[in-house]
């Protein structure tokens, strides 16, 4: 059944012709929010292994990583020829262009690779990584993914997420205009502490109204073990969205947003001993079925609600 919603993978079969591999690498970065460069404990939401919690084997060498990655995949679907390689964990762009390009090198030139995802945020991409990027843009398939998480200051400073929206907003045009074949995709989280329906609905607003982008992620706050958020849920400050409520709040999202930006992502993935909750989320499937149902139910479809 067709979705109501531009998804990942239909926008991958039409541009690669077929299915492919989203092959996650930990490429050994740090975060500037975590070594002291602009922050020290990083995000309160982020645990200690970073986005990179179900890598493989993040230990391995970069090269190593991604066959043992793509062993794994094809255990599924052994019929997959072509990658995307993904540096995922922590600030894939937080080192001199030297370090970045020799890293990356080691796996985009493996046979099959398509092109390359890099996880990222707005305070490490200066003028000389952008180029970088641009060159790699004329060889291959290259999305940045920025992590922006939340549009309101205060929120931002009660997560430590330590750089402002304005300058998201910056980094985005001085990738649009150095490196116009990069896709750019944001990131942003329903369900951080304080945050309303409306709140998270206006982060998507201002998301696709102010910032030229191809691409969104949305995802559902997971508490994690071992991160600093997990004290203020304890101390009664962060309430957690029950499945109801989050279904309706990616509905909503949905509507707003323009029919040509690509939905990468409306859930996410939790390692299931490391999670606190919502534990309904560890049932993906149910949850993207409940969204689709509430799409019909409603007759929605992305960007219906657009003048």
């Amino acid at each position: 059944m067709k979705k109501r919603y531009n998804t990942l993978n239909d926008y991958y079969r039409l541009i690669f012709g077929e299915k492919i591999f989203k092959v996650p690498i930990d490429a050994g970065f740090d975060c500037p929010n975590r070594d002291g460069t602009v922050a020290h404990g990083g995000c309160t939401f982020c645990t200690v292994s970073g986005s990179g919690d179900a890598i493989v084997a993040p230990e391995a060498p970069i090269r190593e990583q991604f066959y043992k990655e793509i062993d794994f995949m094809h255990r599924k679907w052994p019929e997959v020829k072509k990658y995307l390689v993904y540096f995922q964990n922590f600030t894939n762009t937080h080192d001199r262009v030297e370090v970045i390009r020799e890293r990356y090198e080691q796996a985009i030139n493996e046979p099959g690779v398509v092109g390359i995802n890099i996880g990222t945020r707005p305070d490490c991409l200066p003028d000389e990584t952008i180029a970088y990027l641009a060159e790699l843009s004329e060889r291959m398939h290259v999305t940045v993914e920025l992590g922006l998480q939340t549009t309101y200051e205060a929120t931002s400073e009660l997560i430590n997420r330590a750089h402002s929206y304005d300058l998201y907003k910056e980094t985005v045009e001085r990738l649009r205009k150095q490196a116009p074949k990069v896709e750019i995709v944001s990131h942003l989280i329903n369900g951080l502490p304080g945050e309303t329906h409306e709140m998270m609905l206006e982060n998507v607003r201002r998301c696709v109204t102010d910032n030229d982008i191809n691409g969104i992620k949305l995802h559902l706050l997971h508490l994690m073990t071992n991160t600093r958020m997990q004290r203020d849920y304890h101390e009664g400050r962060l309430q957690l969205l029950s499945q109801e409520e989050y279904v309706s709040t990616i509905c909503d999202q949905l509507e707003i947003i323009p029919k040509d930006i690509i939905i990468h992502r409306i859930t996410g993935d939790a390692p299931r001993d490391m999670l606190i909750g919502p534990m309904w989320s560890l049932n993906k499937w149910e949850v993207l079925n409940a969204i689709d149902k509430e799409m019909e139910r409603r007759d929605a479809y992305q960007g219906c609600r657009l003048v």
